[in-house]
Order: structure tokens, then sequence, then C-alpha cells
């Protein structure tokens, strides 16, 4: 994995929760810091970790090297990619896990968020690999390849719930595959929701109102 340290935006206060937020392909830690920043203008008791991807050629882009949560082959018409370089990046996002729990958040106090190959990321992590049930997951504009028909999380995961965002014309991740994320959860009784958005692979206004709602029913008590 890379040696980038995270971006870590601290609260005013003493963080009472945690938000974990992976950037999608070829961007960096600093992609989604205007969000978490408007973000903690609602959640003031929260700190945003944003770790930064290591560079890798990325086939299904000529071969380029680029920040890479793992290397992808084709996403049609099935998705083909690097599986040992996305348990890497899972169990890079474990230890962050790990990290905040030794700093007193507990796992229902921390939120996993991940846009598109960043997305794919969180919900291996937060479904099949976590130790413990979390807070949360946010999966942005972004598909599950390690879902399987009949699999089921692990034992007492289904617990965490999960909100899934897309753009309906969205031409890098096709809605169909986050929809299809939405309802491996759905059926493994995951408290799922599901919104989608006029817009292509980005981020909306009206996306980011839905997840400061959502985040705000989970980490206020």
């Amino acid at each position: 994995m890379s040696a980038i340290a995270p971006l870590i935006l601290e609260p005013a206060g003493p963080a009472t929760a945690c938000v974990i937020w992976l950037h999608g392909l070829g961007a960096d830690r600093f992609d989604f810091q205007p969000v978490a920043e408007a973000l903690q203008g609602v959640l003031p008791d929260v700190r945003f970790v944003l770790p930064q991807a290591p560079t890798r050629p990325v086939t299904l882009n000529g071969g380029w090297s680029m920040p890479s949560w793992y290397d992808i082959i084709a996403l049609q018409p099935e998705c083909a990619l690097d599986l040992e370089q996305l348990e890497e990046s899972s169990q890079s996002v474990l230890s962050l896990i790990e990290a905040q729990r030794q700093a007193g958040i507990a796992a229902r106090r921390i939120i996993l968020a991940g846009f598109s190959q960043g997305g794919a990321v969180v919900l291996h992590s937060a479904y099949l690999r976590s130790r413990e049930p979390l807070g949360g997951v946010i999966a942005l504009s972004t598909y599950a390849p390690t879902f399987e028909a009949g699999q089921q999380p692990l034992q007492g995961h289904a617990a965490t719930p999960a909100l899934c965002l897309h753009g309906r014309e969205d031409g890098v991740v096709p809605a169909a595959l986050g929809r299809r994320a939405h309802d491996w959860l759905q059926q493994a009784d995951v408290a799922v929701t599901w919104h989608d958005y006029p817009m292509g692979h980005e981020v909306c206004n009206d996306e980011l109102r839905d997840i400061a709602y959502w985040l705000k029913a989970r980490l206020e008590d």
C-alpha cells in the first residue's frame, strides 16, 4: 500500500465518531476534502479520515499508472479485477478502523464511505472482512464485485446499515451495478437505502444533502 499518510480532518472538539472515506480511481486523498469539511459543518464532533490509494498501472485505462485501490481489467460484461490488491486495500481500511477503535471510537460510531472503486473496497471490508459490525456504509456510484449470489455477510454484519447512491446517467459504473449491490444487501437483511440522481459519474448537492441527513440520523444520539 501507499506510504502516503491519510488526510485527517479533526473536529473542533473531541471526536465522538469517525468517517473513513475512500476516493475513486485516479483521484487522491484531497478529492473529498471539501465534502468532508462541509459535512463537519453539520456534524461538528466527527473526525474524517481520507486515505490515499497507491499509484499503480490500471489495465482498464491502457496500463497508465494512477492512484488505484486495485487493478481493473474490465467492468463489462463481468467485473474482472486483481482480487489480491483489493484484499490489500481492504486490510488497509481495517487497519484504519482499528486505529480509530484504539483512539476510543466504538465500531458502531465508525462509518465507511467510498466513491466508485473506493466504494467497492468499503463494501467488501464492511460486510465480508470487518471483525465486527460498523456504524454504516455509504456507497457512492459503485459496485460490489465480491458479493456473490447466495453469499451472506459475516455473522452479525447485517446490522451495519448502508446508503447506496448512484447517478442514473453514469457511463462509468452503470447504475445497474450499483443496484445489484443494493439488492444483495437487501436480500441479506441489511437496512439499506437507495437514492439515484439525474447525473453521471459524479457527486451532486442533493446527494450530499441525503448523506448529511443519513449521517446525522446515525451519529446524533
